[in-house]
């Protein structure tokens, strides 16, 4: 039962408003002062306070003001038979939820204490996400015992209580995501949010408005005004995936970015505050992109204030039966079977892969061999490894159409079917690209 404080010195008002609220089925306290109703909340749990701005004791703003200090979450409507609006704007900036007037409107008081209880469910709900996102993102759930996952588990606690820039490298599918969730969902900025961006999936313009936002007439297609992850971020975690792939030009306006914390949207005039912590990862060695000119030295600097080096599957051979476990555990959850015994046979098969895909390869391996499995055991025919695409110049003589297509299929399946990237290493344009997928029936990676 939902529990409101009428804090009220008028015994008659008092009494008809505990009338109404107990017949809509509130449990309804009273206080006839300021004193005794800090007292009650000290006492005990209530969810409503109904608060008159005049008492016999302390004034009701400054029990409002004590109630917010202990109780920043408290929901507080105001009560006042003096309608002005010095009081009001003060009650709201103190933490009012509403300002009624006296004599209280019945129905208006009903929908405010509705809106109360919606606004309270959707907290609860919130409230329990973050935490079932927090266990989800725990260093206990990123699996392995390896020396190199160990320090990176020391990274992630140390890491995590900062606003630190980080860096996480390492290969496709070894985890980059998870470990940046990790160091988010165990901050002190845990309910706030985790926008990720992989900039490898956008061209240079598109990016960049996706960073900052736009304004209405900034480009073509720019028919609104919108936010861009840095401001919907807030005070949480922008998590840059395939950093390696932003322009330079782009790089220079991040490079600021981080070092001013000061915007502007695209085509815009305002300046915006940048308050997210950067988390950035990527698959490419970015000191050998450094050497190379196509990353800037100051921004790498910037960007791995703390690195974080995630290892290969095949060099960390020996936590794979840890991870197929629970793997498992989590893929039966998800299809609703109970596939969980691995002969060791099928378990040798699993340990000596070569894992190009890492993890995420594992996952999608048992992912298939629960499908396929008809009781609890994994059998060694429902284990199916990727291999690679044919590789070109056999020694057997190939039209140069058919090389062309085979090449193109390799590239894609290089970068995990990235177009963007693919076009880039080609030399072709993006429509090209695809122009060529369709002409030559080309396969595409899985989707990762």
């Amino acid at each position: 039962m939902v529990t409101i404080l009428i804090v009220d010195d008028d015994p008659l008002i008092s009494r008809t408003l505990k009338m109404h609220l107990t017949e809509k089925g509130y449990e309804v306290f009273l206080s006839s002062s300021g004193q005794e109703a800090l007292e009650k909340l000290n006492r005990q749990q209530l969810d409503f306070i109904l608060l008159d701005i005049r008492l016999p004791d302390l004034g009701g703003l400054e029990v409002l003001r004590q109630i917010k200090e202990k109780n920043p979450k408290a929901s507080v409507v105001v009560m006042t038979a003096y309608d002005d609006m010095k009081t009001t704007v003060e009650a709201i900036k103190l933490g009012a939820f509403e300002y009624l007037v006296k004599p209280i409107n019945f129905l208006e008081l009903d929908l405010t204490l509705e809106k109360l209880k919606q606004i309270k469910s959707l907290e609860t709900k919130v409230s329990y996400f973050i935490e079932e996102r927090q266990k989800e993102y725990t260093i206990d759930n990123i699996v392995g015992h390896s020396p190199a996952m160990r320090e990176v588990f020391k990274l992630i606690g140390s890491v995590a209580n900062t606003r630190t820039n980080v860096l996480i490298q390492g290969e496709s599918g070894t985890g980059k995501e998870l470990v940046a969730k990790a160091i988010h969902y165990n901050s002190p900025w845990r309910t706030e949010p985790f926008i990720v961006i992989n900039c490898s999936a956008l061209s240079e313009t598109l990016l960049e408005s996706e960073l900052f936002g736009h304004v209405r007439g900034a480009f073509t297609d720019a028919v609104s005004e919108t936010k861009g992850k840095f401001e919907i971020a807030g005070k949480g975690t922008l998590f840059l995936d395939e950093v390696g792939d932003i322009s330079l030009n782009l790089q220079s306006k991040l490079l600021r970015v981080i070092e001013t914390r000061d915007y502007m949207k695209v085509g815009g005039e305002k300046i915006l505050r940048a308050e997210a912590r950067i988390i950035a990862a990527t698959n490419q060695n970015l000191k050998a992109l450094v050497e190379k000119g196509r990353f800037r030295e100051d921004l790498y600097y910037r960007l791995k204030v703390v690195e974080i080096n995630l290892p290969p599957l095949r060099e960390r051979r020996e936590d794979i039966p840890e991870l197929v476990a629970y793997l498992l555990e989590k893929i039966n959850r998800e299809l609703r079977k109970n596939v969980r015994v691995v002969p060791p046979e099928v378990m040798k098969m699993l340990v000596e892969a070569p894992w190009r895909g890492n993890v995420r390869e594992l996952e999608n391996v048992l992912t298939r061999a629960v499908i396929l499995a008809r009781g609890e055991v994994i059998l060694p025919e429902y284990i199916f490894l990727e291999s690679e695409p044919q590789r070109i110049y056999s020694e057997e003589l190939k039209p140069l159409r058919e090389i062309e297509k085979e090449y193109i299929q390799h590239v894609l399946w290089k970068v995990n079917g990235h177009k963007l990237k693919a076009s880039q290493i080609l030399g072709i344009s993006r429509p090209t690209l695809d122009k060529k997928i369709k002409e030559y029936n080309i396969v595409l990676p899985p989707e990762t």
